[in-house]
């Protein structure tokens, strides 16, 4: 068995985006710049994945300057590094992420995001949201962070 861990931090954009966290469009909500859909809570679960196994970061297999993945869907993103994970012999069997931000409030859709998350991945992945009670960047609402873990197992 394997752990993996990954975080992901993703500041608000300027300009008119939808949010998307956890695989799940977030209504009514500013949404964050990257160079994909900038879903930080699915690239946090993707790093922890992808080191879990020990094949690095989702910067190294989707780079954010190649044109090919700008503005692509983070469920592209989780499937293949799903694929990924599975050709290094490895199968997740169980995955927490954490999204870390003090707007929008997202208890209504914690359930949807753990759906969505554990079909993709094929095992039960648990979501959770905490505020930083102001402190630092994300707690002054310049942003949402993401962190996660999973325990990898040999297929």
């Amino acid at each position: 068995m394997r752990i993996g861990q990954g975080i992901d931090v993703h500041r608000f954009s300027d300009e008119p985006r939808a949010l998307w966290l956890g695989l799940v469009e977030i209504p009514d909500a500013r949404g964050l710049r990257g160079h994909s859909d900038a879903d930080c809570a699915t690239h946090a679960l993707c790093d922890a994945l992808l080191g879990g196994a020990n094949l690095g970061d989702l910067g190294r297999h989707f780079s954010d300057r190649d044109p090919a993945y700008k503005d692509v869907s983070s469920r592209y993103l989780l499937e293949s590094t799903i694929a990924l994970v599975h050709d290094a012999g490895f199968r997740a069997s169980s995955g927490d992420v954490t999204i870390l931000c003090e707007q929008p409030r997202l208890a209504l859709y914690l359930p949807a995001m753990s759906h969505e998350l554990s079909s993709v991945v094929g095992a039960l992945i648990s979501v959770k949201a905490t505020t930083l009670e102001g402190l630092g960047a994300l707690g002054r609402g310049e942003g949402i962070g993401a962190s996660a873990v999973v325990l990898l197992e040999e297929r």
